[in-house]
């Protein structure tokens, strides 16, 4: 669906885009458009699991190195 704004009687150009700008941040289309700009694939399971592992083995390292 298009964002549409009509221009009103004795209204400047800008207030015009002004409003423009609020409705298409209100409608969210930019947002959506922005997340569905890259076609990502979903992480597998084990990828994401084998990840949480190394980044906890990493903190635990890195806050023992803290103190020493």
């Amino acid at each position: 669906m298009r964002v549409t704004v009509i221009v009103k009687e004795k209204e400047s150009n800008e207030r015009a885009i002004s409003r423009f700008n609020k409705a298409v941040q209100a409608s969210r289309k930019l947002l959506k458009i922005r997340t569905e700009r890259y076609n990502l694939k979903v992480p597998k399971k084990k990828y994401v699991r084998d990840a949480a592992i190394k980044r906890e083995f990493y903190r635990s390292k890195r806050e023992k190195s803290r103190f020493y």
